[in-house]
């Protein structure tokens, strides 16, 4: 999907700027297809009215200032639905109430010092019809699958439901800028189904209140509206400013009411798309003729948008994990391929990523890529020079010190290195942790040819501030960039721990075959395990027997998954101590490998046995704490002894098989 061009021009930073200074949530006016009474909250006394009660309550504004707020609705009514001390007083919209032939839709919420009572004439009786068709619509809307048809499907159900002539959905990118992602418009309308527009469209300031009020409709576009008038301070003083945030009938900037005529509506509704506190996208239903829509049927709107925008999420995730999964499968065949033996040398695993049946590329799609290991340069691709490459080192050690780093836009963000990298536009480098050595991808520029709504040049403003006359299709080229990694970065990285980690058990394997002892923990390895087991099985005890215990901490590959490895050697660590804690003077305590570990009791009988394997699930399971973080760890134990056995190896065989015993009981457990 293009991105468009995430660099504001200068003339649409001043329009963003120009909105800022906009009193969108303070107007002084509302709508006057409705009217407005803001009450004090102790006495229910009108402090504020607009100018159209007349017409709207047939009352005039001027005679209710200073009055309370039942000389309009009437004693009960006004103390059955306006409470101040009712923290959640929108729950109860609408509220119904007849003033003479009149019928309403009442709408309260309390802001700062006042409650605002709004008054929207109704029509028609077709509330409870139409929540019926809302639900339906939900219930039809919950069984699409993917995200298409969920875009498409919502504007076609909202058409029905509504009757506005065109519904737009559009989505935001990360840049603040959207895209029209579907639509259901009546024959004979432009289309505009796959055309962006700006972010200054849609300012941070709305964007703001649209996470609020998650509704908005603007009836007219005519910029008729009715003043908010109030009784002067008895001090003199300015009167407190009547914040209509979360008003229905707050008054239209006229930027917006100019912006909605060249586009040729009269009336729009706005519905929010909101996901974890962030506006992700917005639907607008617009009409040719003037066109309102009861608040009954907006509340329930809002619910369906919030279901939306909730399955919008739910497939996201799903494709997400999706992806992942099929990454991690690459990333983890990469590792196989890299296998380390004794025998394994680096180039050997530079070889397994770069010339492999799978390669570096399928892990992270690029025209080229760079390993540098031990000092030593492989490619794959088309990459830069060695000089190069390592002037990008260099760079890299002095900017970003051994963090990994990723552009798409590597000319215009970091134009000195990219004069030295020719050709290359996107960069992900990854360094490898604690040997100085990385690995980095290249990918070429690309050309978008992004379509906007409406000619983005000054050529289709009045004014630079003024909205844009026409919105007909528009195709800019950009460039300069290329395609995106998006979050590709996080599997590069655990690539990189992954060559860590082979590097170091590269250098285990060449240590293993001079040295006895474990790299990590210091204690006995396998061959000196395996030594000290066939000797004591060699020589006759006179009491007692040879026994061995198998220990497996249980579910530690979770531990590295989630913490890393690092933090999984240091649980190792901590593990291994308590091990040889719990074990007497002259038993051997011994690492396999990953988190396996083996005792050797050389004279000890069934119930010293069983009871040394106690202590070790005991002294295991008390929480092991890194870098202040608890981790509740268990072990699964398993007892062989030199009776079952004739061998080493049949020995340490049987106290495997029992651990695996142990684990199948339940983990956490001693078994024989």
């Amino acid at each position: 999907m293009p991105s468009g061009p995430s660099v504001l021009s200068d003339d649409e930073r001043l329009r963003l700027e120009e909105c800022v200074r906009e009193p969108i949530r303070a107007p002084g006016s509302i709508q006057p297809h409705g009217a407005l009474l803001a009450v004090a909250p102790d006495t229910l006394d009108i402090i504020y009215a607009s100018d159209n009660c007349a017409v709207v309550l047939g009352i005039d504004a001027r005679l209710l200032l200073g009055r309370p707020l039942s000389a309009v609705t009437g004693e009960s009514w006004a103390q059955e639905h306006v409470d101040p001390g009712e923290e959640t007083a929108s729950d109860g919209n609408p509220r119904a109430l007849e003033l003479g032939a009149k019928r309403f839709e009442v709408i309260v919420h309390h802001d700062g010092p006042f409650s605002i009572v709004e008054f929207e004439p109704v029509d028609s009786d077709y509330s409870d019809r139409m929540a019926v068709a809302v639900y339906g619509a939900m219930h039809r809307l919950a069984r699409l699958r993917t995200q298409g048809g969920l875009w498409q499907a919502t504007a076609r159900e909202l058409c029905k439901l509504t009757l506005f002539e065109r519904v737009t959905i559009y989505s935001f990118h990360p840049d603040g800028h959207g895209e029209i992602v579907a639509e259901e418009l009546e024959d004979g309308m432009e289309p505009y189904l796959g055309l962006h527009f700006p972010a200054s469209d849609i300012p941070e300031q709305a964007r703001q209140l649209y996470l609020t009020k998650l509704s908005r409709l603007i009836v007219d576009n005519s910029g008729a509206t009715s003043e908010l008038l109030t009784l002067p301070a008895d001090d003199g003083s300015e009167p407190v400013s009547l914040d209509l945030s979360a008003a229905e009938l707050r008054s239209v900037s006229p930027h917006h009411l100019q912006f909605m005529r060249n586009m040729g509506q009269a009336s729009t509704l706005s519905l929010s798309l909101v996901r974890d506190g962030r506006l992700i996208g917005m639907i607008t239903l617009a009409q040719t003729t003037t066109h309102r829509v009861p608040y009954s049927l907006r509340q329930g709107l809002e619910v369906l948008a919030n279901q939306v925008a909730l399955q919008l999420h739910s497939m996201e995730e799903i494709d997400r994990l999706t992806a992942q999964v099929h990454v991690r499968s690459i990333r983890a065949q990469l590792v196989d391929q890299s296998g380390v033996t004794e025998s394994t040398n680096t180039s050997d695993i530079a070889a397994a990523l770069f010339e492999g049946s799978l390669t570096v590329l399928n892990l992270v799609p690029a025209s080229g890529a760079v390993l540098s290991l031990s000092g030593t340069l492989t490619t794959i691709g088309t990459v830069p020079s060695p000089e190069a490459i390592s002037n990008l080192d260099w760079w890299a050690k002095v900017n970003v010190v051994g963090k990994s780093f990723a552009t798409e836009r590597l000319p215009a963000e970091h134009p000195q290195l990219a004069g030295r990298l020719v050709g290359v536009t996107g960069l992900l480098f990854v360094p490898l942790p604690g040997s100085g050595d990385f690995i980095a991808w290249f990918r070429p520029e690309i050309t978008d040819d992004v379509r906007w709504l409406g000619d983005q040049t000054p050529s289709n403003r009045v004014t630079t501030l003024s909205p844009r006359t026409s919105f007909s299709a528009w195709t800019e080229s950009v460039t300069g960039k290329s395609e995106p990694w998006n979050g590709l970065e996080r599997e590069a990285e655990e690539l990189s721990r992954d060559l860590a980690v082979a590097m170091v058990r590269l250098a285990e394997a060449k240590l293993a075959a001079l040295a006895m002892s474990d790299a990590l923990t210091g204690l006995p390895n396998r061959r000196m395990l395996m030594e000290r087991l066939s000797k004591a099985l060699s020589i006759p005890l006179e009491s007692g027997e040879t026994t061995v215990l198998f220990i497996d901490l249980d579910s530690f590959k979770q531990i590295n998954d989630t913490h890393g490895h690092d933090f999984g050697d240091q649980v190792l660590l901590h593990a291994s101590q308590r091990i040889l804690e719990s074990t007497r003077a002259g038993d051997t305590v011994a690492r396999l490998g990953g988190d396996e570990f083996v005792v050797l009791c050389e004279t000890t009988n069934r119930d010293e046995a069983g009871a040394i394997a106690g202590r070790i699930i005991e002294a295991i399971r008390d929480p092991i704490v890194v870098n202040g973080v608890a981790m509740s760890v268990t072990a699964s134990v398993g007892i062989a002894g030199a009776s079952v056995a004739s061998s080493a190896e049949e020995l340490l065989r049987g106290a495997d098989v029992a651990m695996y015993r142990a684990k199948s009981m339940g983990r956490d457990q001693v078994a024989r």
